[in-house]
């Protein structure tokens, strides 16, 4: 991990205990999820061994950049405007990692903790996954191939994780023409909602932009419903991180076939054989042909 996300934790702390101070005054606001004890200690228990965990999966990550980057096959240089093309590349690296993550069964076993919490505030934020630091990596070696340092990847890479942070509130309702271009609070609170027209889309770092273009965004239009399609009823870390992982392989193992268990692994949640369990976009798609909105 940068340590520019490291030296953020007192940061994170502090605007967490404010907004904790918001979420009380509009307690009675049946708009806003607000806090829940148990809930947040679990979620800084998985950002806490996220943290742990990412210590030492770092080291392969940056054993592969480092090859990768030998091989380049392009030299980019360290100019002052490759840190803007930076920006957006690293940006993209991100759109697809998040976007494989929830149309991947296997990645989105290792992402799904994240969605887990019915609340939306800052600490949602620090619910981070134990195994996206292993399954992510390869989404940035293109980074690499094309010339930045691995240096520069992991920078650019806390700067996707610091903005992030702050757009986990519900005290940020819109934010004018900046919702054309950056991701915003709104547009991340759709991200985490149940309701079938808001599964699956804006997966968005910094910029919405990818969304908007590869036909993934959807606007904050009616209230959010947090959490899981399915949700889980458990505040115990471990159970929040596996979850999902233990679903998967009970799906697997009871396949006809290795096709079959295969499938399970790499068709999106909720993919079925039989069609008894439906993917998001099957449950749009019947959500479109009824003609509601839940």
């Amino acid at each position: 991990m940068s340590n520019l996300v490291l030296y953020s934790i007192p940061a994170f702390v502090a605007l967490l205990l404010l907004e904790l101070v918001w979420a009380r005054r509009h307690a009675g606001d049946p708009a806003i999820a607000g806090y829940e004890p148990k809930d947040t200690v679990a979620s800084l228990a998985m950002g806490l061994g996220n943290v742990a965990i990412s210590a030492v999966t770092k080291l392969g990550a940056l054993a592969a950049m480092v090859w990768v980057y030998e091989h380049r096959v392009v030299d980019i240089g360290d100019a002052w405007w490759t840190w803007l093309v930076l920006l957006l590349a690293e940006d993209f690296c991100y759109y697809w990692f998040h976007r494989a993550s929830h149309e991947v069964r296997f990645l989105w076993a290792a992402h799904v903790n994240h969605h887990s919490s019915q609340r939306y505030n800052l600490s949602t934020a620090l619910r981070q996954s134990w195994l996206t630091p292993i399954t992510g990596p390869i989404f940035w070696l293109p980074l690499a191939a094309v010339g930045f340092t691995p240096a520069m990847i992991f920078t650019a890479q806390a700067w996707s994780l610091l903005y992030q942070f702050w757009i986990h509130t519900e005290s940020i309702r819109t934010l004018g023409p900046l919702e054309w271009i950056m991701n915003t609070p709104s547009h991340h609170r759709v991200h985490h909602g149940a309701n079938v027209a808001y599964l699956d889309r804006n997966h968005a770092g910094i910029f919405i932009i990818w969304d908007r273009l590869l036909g993934t965004f959807a606007p904050e239009r009616e209230p959010v419903r947090y959490g899981l399609t399915t949700n889980i009823t458990t505040y115990n870390p471990a159970r929040i991180a596996f979850h999902e992982l233990r679903a998967l392989a009970h799906d697997m193992r009871r396949a006809p076939s290795l096709g079959v268990a295969l499938q399970y692994a790499l068709r999106p949640p909720g993919w079925s054989p039989d069609g008894s369990t439906l993917t998001s976009r099957q449950l749009q798609a019947r959500l479109g042909n009824l003609g509601l909105r839940r």
